[in-house]
């Protein structure tokens, strides 16, 4: 039986949803829902089909006390929702700079749940960042709202690979500053 590794990463509460650290028991939900061709293609380092074992894998490196990507569950239960409805990180990339990562679920696209945990990041600035960078694939301008309805300026075009297209994607690049 496998037990959650307890680390040093605050739970980050809003009357929605709880951002909160991975646990064991969120595998099946995150292997679903990643597991599915729409989420995994908008995302840069999500394969599919989903390999046995990549779940695993992940939730343990998110639960390593050395890490440079922190990610939380985006945990809706206390407003009738699902235990994860998708999962959002801060990977560190530089001396006080991140960049954001998110994915929401395919039933749960168009609630606003992934605007309300961007918003809810920045606010409480967890890394104590100075700023946050995002991208987005050109052809998701959904996710592109999310980040501009959340105050991230635009900065360019570039290129990023996705292992789930196995291929180079055009993407849009955006910052905000923080404090």
């Amino acid at each position: 039986m496998m037990h959650d590794t307890i680390i040093n990463q605050a739970t980050i509460e809003t009357d929605r949803m709880d951002l909160r650290p991975l646990r064991v028991s969120d595998q099946g939900l995150i292997d679903v829902y990643a597991g599915d061709k729409q989420v995994a293609r908008m995302t840069t380092t999500i394969p599919h089909p989903l390999p046995p074992g990549a779940t695993d894998a992940f939730i343990k490196s998110a639960q390593a006390v050395e890490r440079t990507e922190h990610v939380w569950a985006l945990d809706c239960l206390k407003s009738n929702g699902a235990e994860v409805m998708g999962l959002i990180s801060l990977k560190e990339i530089a001396d006080h700079k991140v960049e954001v990562g998110y994915w929401v679920a395919p039933p749960f696209w168009n609630t606003g749940i992934a605007s309300e945990a961007v918003r809810t990041l920045i606010d409480a600035n967890p890394l104590n960042s100075q700023v946050m960078f995002a991208s987005v694939f050109q052809d998701n301008p959904a996710s592109a709202r999310v980040l501009t309805n959340c105050g991230f300026q635009y900065l360019g075009d570039a290129e990023t690979f996705s292992v789930a297209r196995n291929a180079a994607v055009p993407t849009w690049t955006y910052s905000l500053k923080l404090n």
